[in-house]
């Protein structure tokens, strides 16, 4: 369903849009020259040397502002954006309004974020005023939909959309609810790291989280002597790369800058390790921020986990081959099975992501198989597979 428009003049654009390129279709940027109503815009694409990335073979979907929404902006603003000096900084507004792939109307009412060229997310919503449909993508108003392109397609918004530009640091300052972890990153000396290119994401504990630790923990913790030890609890709270929400919640581990892993669960919201996420996918120009209730606490040691886990394993593994071979397939899966469970539920072992995904996706054939054969060997091969990688 395309939505409906709001203004006669957007329909206008859109029939005289369709019309002139009903033959053979243009790429993004000639679509964009020919309507003519996006001059600023592709004099904004050719400054940030963007011209040949969106003439490209793409697809992209592009959320094109008009030459009236570049005019909202303060004036003297686009003026400064299409400066060389400035040309870094038009190209992340720019790629902010560009979607990989080639994304419908009808495909974009179905979604709340999507993932900008640029990194950050812009966020989808759908309302219904006076019988009509109305997009918003930020704060943009979407009035005409599916120009299509020869590499993609155009919708057309209202208002320049603008991308986050404080860092993560920056970020957090602005909120005014992480002063103590704020305070901690300066003691720590990762003021500059997290400020840097990264990106990062980063599991940011509010000032009620760090007031759950026990009486005097920030203090001594903010203490020079005890630097190593702040840094190796804040980067326990840092991923590499930017996971937005809807990447979180399909893992079931991550690995942090400090070197463990954290464990990810959603079957009481979403839980990373023993902390709740309150709050996600604040973006921020080098990252995203996901806020947490509780202090994350590296483990100490993980070696007599890993220890304990590859006994049991071995323990659980002997007495499964005796009841096997004496006709008990079942109870051998049975047993198999809540081996697997245990070590999905012990920490600090910290299991790939691929042997984990290996023992819940065996632990759902045992679940539905009616094969005791099948459900102990399917066992069998993921405990295998655990005690390899636990070496």
């Amino acid at each position: 369903m395309k939505f409906k428009l709001a203004l006669t003049s957007c329909l206008v654009l859109l029939i005289a849009t369709s019309s002139t390129f009903a033959g053979k279709k243009k790429d993004i940027v000639d679509t964009a020259v020919k309507a003519g109503s996006f001059k600023t815009l592709v004099t904004a694409v050719k400054a940030a040397g963007l011209v040949e990335t969106l003439k490209g073979e793409g697809p992209f979907t592009v959320f094109a502002p008009t030459d009236d929404a570049f005019a909202k902006l303060p004036k003297g603003t686009v003026e400064s954006l299409i400066k060389p000096e400035n040309k870094s900084a038009l190209q992340g507004i720019l790629t902010y309004h560009v979607v990989a792939g080639k994304v419908m109307a009808k495909d974009a009412v179905k979604v709340s974020n999507a993932k900008t060229v640029n990194g950050q997310q812009v966020n989808v919503k759908v309302k219904k005023a006076d019988g009509k449909t109305i997009v918003m993508i930020d704060g943009a108003t979407v009035i005409a939909t599916d120009i299509k392109c020869s590499n993609g397609v155009i919708h057309v918004i209202d208002q320049v959309i603008l991308p986050s530009d404080k860092d993560i640091v920056d970020t957090a300052v602005s909120a005014g609810s992480f002063k103590t972890l704020v305070a901690a990153v300066k003691a720590a000396g990762l003021v500059e790291t997290l400020q840097g290119k990264g990106p990062f994401t980063v599991l940011a504990p509010t000032d009620e989280a760090f007031a759950k630790l026990p009486k005097g923990t920030i203090a001594s913790l903010l203490k020079p002597e005890n630097k190593k030890q702040l840094q190796a609890i804040l980067t326990y709270h840092v991923i590499p790369g930017r996971a937005f929400a809807s990447d979180v919640v399909k893992m079931s581990s991550a690995k942090t800058v400090q070197g463990s892993a954290i464990k990810i669960s959603t079957a009481k919201g979403v839980m990373i390790n023993e902390s709740k996420v309150t709050a996600t996918d604040i973006d921020a120009s080098n990252g995203v921020i996901h806020v947490i209730d509780t202090v994350l606490l590296p483990p100490k040691d993980n070696k007599s986990a890993r220890r304990g886990a590859k006994h049991m394993i071995e323990g659980v593994i002997t007495k499964g081959s005796h009841l096997y071979n004496r006709g008990h397939a079942k109870m051998c899966a049975d047993l198999y099975t809540m081996a697997a469970h245990k070590l999905m539920t012990t920490r600090n072992l910290e299991m790939s992501d691929k042997v984990s995904h290996h023992i819940h996706a065996a632990m759902k054939v045992s679940k539905s198989s009616h094969c005791h054969d099948t459900r102990a060997w399917t066992m069998r091969r993921a405990l295998d597979n655990a005690y390899l990688a636990l070496k």
